[in-house]
């Protein structure tokens, strides 16, 4: 049951976010986004890592 709510928030959000973005006339810029993406993987590693740990000392 609870996913389902957990689920149903996160489809709710994405009705109330998307449009709002969509309206904005924010852009990212190419060279925004490369420096953006440079990040994206070291800091899943670094998220992987810090679970790692946290399940061994469980």
């Amino acid at each position: 049951m609870e996913v389902l709510i957990i689920l149903g928030v996160l489809f709710l959000t994405l009705l109330v976010v998307v449009p709002l973005i969509e309206r904005s006339n924010m852009r990212v810029s190419s060279e925004t986004a490369g420096k953006i993406a440079r990040w994206i993987w070291p800091l899943i590693m670094i998220s992987l890592v810090i679970q790692l740990i946290v399940m061994i000392a469980r």
